[in-house]
């Protein structure tokens, strides 16, 4: 649960450390203009380090980032097809440049690129003298590998090297040698879809059964629940609305596998309570499903932070 709700700090965009990708990518990616903050150096490699330890100790994190940035943690090369999700129109009009003849078409690009940065435009060189090297059909996949080397690392070069040195103090490349893009996603965030069947398959129950009318109602409620009000509950029972890549049978505790458990704990006038270092729910003797549904309902819905134990 530390890492989760730390995690929701440092990532948060309104600090400006980092933004969503775009419009329609709400993966993250380092801000350019996160130098407005003198110590934002120091930032990004305490992040660094947070992301390592948290992949290191199978912890899972608030958001998750661009599939290049976790390229960039496994030191892999970015290509020109890796921008479009991060920027599609930027990408469009370099597939453009690449599937036309430049001469014709009279663009008149040179190796140079314009780019704004709290509401100044800055011109940068692609190479030395770039502003006065046009582009032809001879050199334009120089041009293209050049302005998406440039599109990636634009004004976040030295936020990147801080980031990357945190990271690679806790987890050297070697490491990570055996996982891509996608498997890093996933070790870091986790699955975000609940399989219910799988849900109540892999849980235990201490003084209930799994026909006691108060488990058959909870089952009822989680089932009935939306999205996202059933990512909630997991969240209240466990520190993380993710689940392990094999599901509930992976879930982890404080001491290693931990599976749900649901105990008989209380008065029927208590809120159920929860242990996310066990994974365990407290859940009270309700009289009525309808009971039950306002007190778990409650419980989810109006606790923040660290659960009670």
């Amino acid at each position: 649960e530390w890492f989760f709700q730390v995690s929701q700090e440092v990532l948060n965009p309104m600090y400006c450390l980092f933004e969503y990708a775009n419009k329609s990518n709400y993966c993250l990616q380092i801000n350019a203009a996160s130098s407005v903050n003198p110590d934002h150096l120091l930032y990004f490699r305490f992040v660094g380090r947070f992301i390592a330890m948290a992949l290191f100790h199978q912890k899972f994190i608030y958001s998750g980032f661009t599939m290049p940035f976790y390229k960039r943690m496994l030191s892999k090369k970015l290509t020109l097809k890796d921008l479009e999700t991060i920027d599609p129109e930027f990408y469009n009009s370099l597939v453009w440049v690449k599937d036309n003849n430049v001469e014709d078409c009279g663009l008149d690009l040179t190796f140079s690129a314009d780019f704004d940065v709290l509401g100044k435009v800055e011109s940068h060189d692609l190479k030395p003298g770039g502003s006065e090297i046009a582009v032809t059909e001879e050199n334009k996949e120089e041009y293209l590998s050049l302005m998406t080397e440039w599109r990636f690392n634009r004004g976040i070069e030295e936020q990147t090297k801080s980031f990357l040195e945190g990271f690679n103090e806790v987890l050297p490349l070697q490491w990570l040698q055996y996982f891509d893009e996608r498997e890093l996603e996933l070790m870091l965030c986790g699955m975000q879809e609940i399989d219910m069947d799988d849900w109540q398959r892999n849980t235990i129950y201490r003084h209930y059964t799994r026909n006691s009318k108060q488990v058959v109602w909870f089952w009822q409620a989680a089932k009935d629940f939306d999205h996202e009000k059933r990512a909630r509950l997991l969240q209240f029972v466990t520190g993380t609305c993710r689940l392990p890549v094999g599901g509930f049978t992976e879930l982890m505790g404080s001491n290693g596998p931990q599976k749900f458990c649901i105990e008989k704990v209380g008065k029927e006038t208590w809120l159920p309570r929860s242990h996310t270092c066990f994974n365990r729910l407290d859940l009270p003797p309700y009289k009525s499903y309808e009971q039950l549904l306002e007190k778990l309902t409650f419980a989810i819905e109006e606790t923040e932070g660290f659960a009670q134990e």
